[in-house]
Parts: structure tokens; sequence; C-alpha cells
């Protein structure tokens, strides 16, 4: 299940989000449940993936070790306005037997990204239900199958993000981000590049450059339905008009959508609790 590893760390950063205000809650909490996702085989593919499957809830409050709606962070430094942590990501792999544009060449590995990413609080309002923040994570790209590793370069990803909190008991959820993305010319030569012994009638040699990599809108929304059972669902949006790989042959479309769902039962909670102030 390694290969869809990004798009589960999407549906739980959704489901797991936190309220905007400081009070207890549990050190831990664990859970299971459904999600299903649709999504391309890679940013600019015409050709579209689709599963269902269970779905892992973990939730972790510590102190420098958080498990949450950003995934895994290592806290390294807070105040009220700012944070530093690690910032985690991936992309998905895809068959070159189920892209036309890609027969004969070989597949793409599943890839993780890791590196610091600085979080700004711009504003909030009085009551703290909706806050607009900024990211600027930065991170290096390595492909692997588990048996071999390859750097493939690196990745901005400067995002603005607007969370709202709607309803009472904070039942409603939402979320509305806007991500603009650079990247090496080896991260996108790993999606984009064609080597000369790949080349055909219809596929010529390709390297792409270094540079803008296109943006992405994303809105999710997440509600509870009793103490214990959330649900969650997410839309994102990517454009990759005017990128430096937009001469690819390689690249099939310029607008692409990905979208998801998710169930979540909580079973299990810690009774020691912690203070969680989010910002």
């Amino acid at each position: 299940m390694r290969f869809i590893a990004k798009q589960i760390s999407i549906l739980l950063a959704i489901i797991g989000i936190t309220t905007l205000q400081a009070e207890e809650k549990p050190l831990w909490e664990a859970g299971i449940g459904m999600a299903g996702l649709n999504f391309p085989n890679y940013r600019g593919s015409k050709h579209q993936q689709n599963y269902l499957l269970p779905l892992p809830y973990f939730i972790y409050r510590g102190k420098w070790l958080k498990v949450s709606r950003d995934g895994l962070r290592g806290l390294f430094y807070q105040s009220p306005r700012m944070s530093l942590d690690i910032s985690l990501d991936g992309g998905m792999p895809s068959r070159s037997d189920d892209n036309t544009v890609r027969e004969g060449m070989p597949d793409l590995d599943p890839i993780f990204e890791i590196g610091p990413s600085l979080k700004i609080l711009l504003a909030q309002n009085r009551d703290r239900t909706r806050k607009l923040n900024l990211k600027l994570p930065i991170r290096t790209a390595v492909a692997t199958d588990m048996t071999h590793f390859q750097n493939i370069g690196w990745l901005f990803a400067p995002q603005i993000a607007l969370e709202s909190i709607i309803g009472a008991e904070q039942r409603w959820r939402v979320k509305l981000a806007a991500e603009t993305r650079y990247a090496s010319q080896d991260y996108h030569d790993f999606y984009y590049g064609v080597a000369p012994k790949y080349t055909t009638l219809t596929r010529m040699t390709y390297s792409a450059k270094s540079g803008y990599s296109g943006t992405r809108l994303t809105a999710s929304l997440s509600w509870l339905l009793m103490k214990n059972l959330r649900l969650a669902t997410f839309l994102r949006y990517d454009n990759l008009h005017h990128t430096v790989f937009d001469d690819s042959p390689l690249l099939e479309k310029e607008h692409s959508l990905m979208a998801g769902f998710a169930i979540a039962w909580i079973f299990a909670r810690s009774k020691h609790q912690v203070t969680v102030t989010n910002h």
C-alpha cells in the first residue's frame, strides 16, 4: 500500500483536523475507517486511478513529535505566530504500461519528500475559529521501490491556507488552500524527461528545466457525525499551464483533478490529556 501513501496522508490530514483554540485533548487517538480516492497516474497524465481501501486513523499530540492534519511532524520551534518543523510529502508510482505516452519507458517509482517547513500565522479572528496561514516548505525528494534509492532533487511549495470552524460544537471544518510549486531539473526530469534511448517517432528526446512546476488549489471539508465518527472529503485542482515542462511529450493535459472521501470510527483515546494550541 506504500504507493498510495500520499493520498492516504491527504485524507488523514482532512479527517484529523483539530480545533484552532487552546484546549485539553487526549495525547493520542486511534481508529479505523474506509477511504475512496480518484487521482491521475502523475500530474499531467490523462489516465486516472481509483481505489477503495481501509484507512488507519491515528493522532498523536506530543510536545516535539506530532501526528495530525499535517502528517508526521518533528517540531523544532514554536511561538504564538510561527513554527518550524519537518515537512513530509510524497508521490504515487505509475506503471508505464498504463500510459500510452510512456510505453516502453521505466515505471515511475513512489517518491518520498522530506525537509524543513516554516509556518506563519497571517491573521485570525477574535474567537480563533478562522485563521489564515502561510507555509514555506522546501523538501528533498527520493524515488524508491525499497530496493534502490534515487535522489531526484528538490521541491519548494509555498502555500496559503484559510481554515474555518463552523457550527455548534465545532462540527464543520473547512480548509481552502492555494499552493505554487517550484522544483529542480532532476525532479521534473523524473516525470517528464525522455532519455535518447526511449525516443520514438512520436516521443522526442526531452530534458526539463528547473523552475515553475504549477499551481494547485485544494478544498476540504470535515464534519463530526457523532462523538467517535468523522466524515471528510476533498477536491484538488492542478494547473500546469506555463510550467517549465509544458512542452514535454509526456505532459498530456494541463488541468487535472484529484478527489477523495473518508469515514473514520475512533475506538480508543488516551486517558492522559495535553494542552493543544494551534495557530
